[in-house]
């Protein structure tokens, strides 16, 4: 490198350099010059998030890995659209489930497990959550188990959706089965608590048997869930607003809800506020709810039935063995739609007032010792 003075140099001898480079800032709160470079390096946040993408481009293939790196405490997993084709069991409190896309049925969890496949699996719904506060978020959970089998009398239940904890909240969520396709259940009495089961026998609740059950609650926000024998059921408080409750072929008819309490006075409760009751084209003779032990309450508050919906609107577990009718609480209020028919209505249920109507008010019904309010924007 050659360098040629052009010019002469200062009377100092040295080049005249002030002035022309910018001072270096200074921290004036404290009158010193920044302790930090500003050309240091700025490190973001580590992303807490779980991605799930099945075709590789995200942190895990599958919904079921991720899960198994979730700490106890919770953590957000959010998912590609895509079919995930797994079992997902859940035993962490504080798990959200998330897609981006606000299609449910772009993002798809799906198995294909009944009662009577399940060999030694632990469940046989295709997510089994079994912690508190669960969120899902425009995902699908589907149990396509007839999509290869025939709905028989034995065997056939399959669920897409098994929640055991409180306080679960579903959004733009899609639910499809067939039979048994979402259980929601308090632990504490019989089997419920465990990751096994109660199958649904018709024998009624030992009343004399010790039973101390926690409050478990969940709510479904513009949810649909799809589904033709019991497929609402379980002794939770649930409460599903403006959602789609939509039955799917099946030679028998069908029933939407088998709610069924342990106990008298155990809370528990599923209510429908705005929702609209739909079916497959040619579906009839199909029942608001049958319960499935002698302690059932069902409530329909402001929704829109279909003409499939059978006139009594309820039925007994086992007409003829059972009579559970005489202990349930089932009711409407102001149903519309070809299906609402009060004057035809099981003589066992009750058309509200608005009074009483009030009492089932969703933010009423969740709101327990705590005042949980999933609701509230």
């Amino acid at each position: 490198v050659t360098i040629h003075r052009a010019g002469t140099a200062s009377a100092a001898g040295e080049s005249a350099c002030a002035g022309r480079f910018p001072a270096f800032p200074e921290d004036k709160a404290e009158g010193n010059r920044m302790a930090t470079p500003v050309s240091a390096e700025i490190v973001p946040p580590a992303d807490p998030a779980f991605y799930v993408a099945a075709d590789g481009t995200g942190d895990y293939y599958s919904v079921a890995a991720a899960i198994r790196k979730v700490p106890m405490t919770g953590g957000l997993v959010m998912i590609a659209p895509g079919t995930y084709r797994e079992q997902v069991i859940i035993p962490q409190s504080h798990v959200t489930l998330r897609s981006a896309k606000a299609d449910p049925s772009r993002t798809v969890i799906v198995d294909d497990t009944s009662q009577g496949t399940r060999g030694t699996k632990e469940s046989y719904a295709t997510v089994h959550v079994l912690g508190d506060d669960f969120h899902a978020e425009n995902i699908t959970f589907e149990n396509d188990f007839n999509r290869t089998h025939q709905q028989v009398f034995a065997g056939s239940q399959a669920q897409a959706l098994n929640l055991q904890g409180d306080r679960n909240v579903l959004t733009n969520v899609h639910i499809l089965g067939n039979q048994d396709t979402l259980y929601m259940g308090a632990p504490g009495c019989g089997e419920s608590g465990s990751r096994t089961m109660p199958s649904k026998t018709g024998q009624p609740a030992n009343a004399s048997l010790p039973c101390v059950t926690r409050v478990a609650r969940s709510y479904f926000d513009h949810c649909l869930i799809a589904g033709n024998v019991d497929y609402i059921y379980g002794d939770d408080i649930a409460v599903f607003e403006d959602c789609e409750i939509h039955n799917t072929v099946h030679a028998a008819g069908g029933y939407l809800t088998a709610q069924g309490k342990y106990k008298a006075d155990q809370q528990s409760v599923f209510v429908f506020d705005r929702c609209n009751v739909t079916a497959e084209p040619g579906v009839e003779n199909v029942f608001l709810g049958r319960p499935w032990r002698p302690y059932a309450s069902v409530v329909f508050l402001n929704s829109e039935l279909g003409a499939h919906i059978a006139p009594a609107g309820w039925r007994e577990w086992h007409p003829g063995e059972t009579n559970y009718l005489n202990t349930v609480f089932y009711a409407e209020y102001q149903s519309t739609g070809p299906g609402a028919n009060p004057k035809a209505r099981d003589p066992h249920s009750h058309q509200l007032s608005p009074a009483e109507a009030a009492r089932y008010s969703p933010k009423a019904v969740l709101a327990g010792t705590d005042g949980w309010d999933p609701i509230k924007k």
